[in-house]
């Protein structure tokens, strides 16, 4: 038996639990995973969003089905589904915060942090994160034991606020957003002093870099702007030199094709973009994300997959500016569907695999992160 993560957001586990309960739903991203590793028997934990709750544990009763019927939403998005036994079910009040001390000291991933620890969230922001036996273990009998004292955690002012997202009306439908803080506190000199200039670009070289290293052991052709071609190919081994390309062999529109020649690292496949990567290190992180949303703008049937790769500190400014109501009222996918955060330790994790080049792009999606959940 196994232990998997099922994100709902306050809306969709509402709707959930207004359902008959036998159906949880995912994303088209996570079909992969959910065919390839999910198992009846296996179980799957349920975390609230924007609270940062444990909500629930769910048996899966079936293999996984793909169905468009609404449950969560109409359109429903969560296609990828499976047939399951509620086995814990709760309120938000009756959910157990993460901060909660059986909870956070209990937990590989979290007791070796401090609680005022502001980057410990990376691994609930993806579903079906697979979770480390003693992990899964440990908040399942703390959720069974919650089911059966139903203690009261009182819901802040803060949690209040956050269990009703501001929403735009778009072709779509409504969509909830995020409007940043004008001070946004992340940002802040005396929690995070400001490297110099020169370290910023020699740090964002290097994991350009990386990124470019990556995709050339795959197999891919790699294009980098030319303003930073020779510095990113100095720090590649030169077996890899033949992978970059001088010309990108693309037949958009002039508009389109300078917005592309500037992205930081694609990795294409003949005439095809795959994936597309930019990299923000700097205080500032809007050019990157405007450049994919002005990629998607120009080009809203393009099917690439989209990454801003930036330090964990900026994680949450990425999911914010991300979210903004701008990004929601795109033509097509919304960019929070197609684009998603890669933490430079991540990135670490991905160069270190010892058969990159018996490997494809898939690895990728282990480690994403999106504002979408």
């Amino acid at each position: 038996m196994q232990h998997f993560l099922d994100l709902f957001t306050p809306e969709t586990w509402d709707k959930y639990r207004s359902s008959d309960q036998t159906v949880t739903g995912f994303r088209v991203r996570q079909r992969r995973i959910a065919n390839e590793r999910v198992k009846e028997g296996d179980l799957l934990l349920c975390w609230l969003t924007r609270i940062s709750r444990w909500c629930g544990v769910l048996e899966v009763t079936s293999e996984a089905y793909e169905d468009e019927s609404p449950i969560f939403d109409d359109p429903d998005p969560f296609i990828v589904r499976f047939k399951v036994k509620p086995l814990v079910v709760l309120d938000a009040e009756l959910s157990i915060p993460i901060r909660e001390d059986a909870v956070w000291n209990g937990l590989t991933i979290t007791k070796k942090h401090e609680k005022d620890y502001r980057y410990w969230s990376g691994p609930f922001r993806r579903s079906l994160y697979h979770f480390a036996d003693p992990d899964g273990r440990l908040l399942v009998k703390l959720l069974r034991a919650q089911q059966e004292s139903r203690r009261t955690y009182p819901l802040s002012q803060s949690e209040v606020k956050k269990l009703a997202a501001p929403k735009v009306h778009s072709p779509r439908g409504e969509v909830e957003v995020e409007i940043p803080e004008i001070e946004d506190p992340e940002e802040s000199p005396e929690e995070a002093p400001a490297a110099s200039s020169q370290d910023d670009v020699r740090e964002s070289i290097r994991v350009q870099a990386s990124v470019a290293e990556i995709g050339a052991k795959m197999g891919f052709e790699i294009w980098v702007p030319n303003a930073d071609r020779s510095l990113v190919i100095s720090q590649v081994p030169e077996s890899l030199h033949s992978s970059f390309l001088k010309k990108l062999p693309l037949n958009y529109e002039a508009n389109t094709l300078r917005t592309v020649e500037q992205i930081d690292v694609l990795w294409l496949k003949g005439r095809a973009m795959v994936r597309a990567f930019e990299i923000e290190h700097t205080t500032a992180i809007y050019s990157g994300i405007l450049r994919m949303a002005d990629l998607l703008a120009l080009q809203p049937n393009i099917d690439i997959r989209l990454n801003i790769v930036a330090p964990e500190e900026k994680r949450n400014k990425v999911f914010a500016e991300i979210r903004r109501p701008v990004f929601s009222l795109l033509e097509g996918r919304l960019l929070r569907e197609q684009c998603a955060y890669l933490s430079y330790d991540s990135i670490k994790k991905v160069s270190a695999e010892k058969f990159l080049s018996h490997m494809n792009d898939t690895i990728i999606e282990e480690y994403e992160e999106f504002a979408d959940v």
